[in-house]
């Protein structure tokens, strides 16, 4: 299977510019203790680290289908110390049945825009989600792409795969069960839809 288009790996350098409190940002998201989480497209691990550490110690279960970023990720968690990460090599189009459980929050950040078939993973994040639990998917404002910059490059999808936020809420809505809890704006350039279970 081929990676979602234009969901590649910036280096964490550039992640810090653009999310300086990954852990900040997941709590703003609802993320909590005691909660299972599973990252979609988790790359090396930027979000899907401080969800460890958040949640400690229920397991964050970080899927990607690069091996190489999961074995990154896999080294950072060993050097800090974090044992509830689970790297998963797998597809996300085949998300219920590559997570060995359930989950309580299934965070789909910066991968979204770029999935060829949005309403296939909707239907698999439903199932993969226990209920009563949530989706949050974090996007790209709708803004052209030269006027996203970080450290005066433009960057993010180009502006024909980016989504406003009812695009992205009718993407979900149109083909599942959840509901629309709320909206949370992530300066500078992202937003983010929290969907109840």
């Amino acid at each position: 299977m081929e990676p979602f288009q234009n969901t590649g790996q910036p280096d964490w350098g550039w992640w810090g510019k653009l999310w300086p409190t990954p852990g900040a940002t997941l709590r703003k998201l609802g993320v909590e203790a005691g909660e299972s989480v599973a990252e979609v497209g988790c790359g090396s691990g930027y979000f899907a680290l401080p969800a460890a550490r958040i949640v400690e110690p229920e397991p964050v279960y970080a899927l990607d289908l690069d091996e190489e970023l999961l074995d990154e990720l896999d080294q950072v968690a060993d050097l800090q110390g974090i044992e509830n990460v689970v790297p998963i090599h797998g597809d996300a189009r085949n998300l219920a049945s590559v997570l060995p459980e359930r989950v309580d929050t299934l965070v789909v950040a910066n991968t979204f825009h770029g999935v060829d078939d949005q309403p296939g993973l909707v239907a698999q994040a439903f199932d993969a989600i226990e209920p009563g639990g949530r989706l949050v998917v974090v996007n790209w404002h709708d803004r052209p792409r030269e006027t996203t910059t970080v450290a005066d490059e433009p960057r993010g999808p180009p502006a024909a795969l980016r989504m406003t936020p009812a695009e992205t809420e009718d993407a979900v809505l149109s083909a599942s069960k959840f509901a629309l809890d709320r909206q949370v704006d992530l300066p500078p350039y992202h937003y983010a839809l929290l969907f109840d279970r």
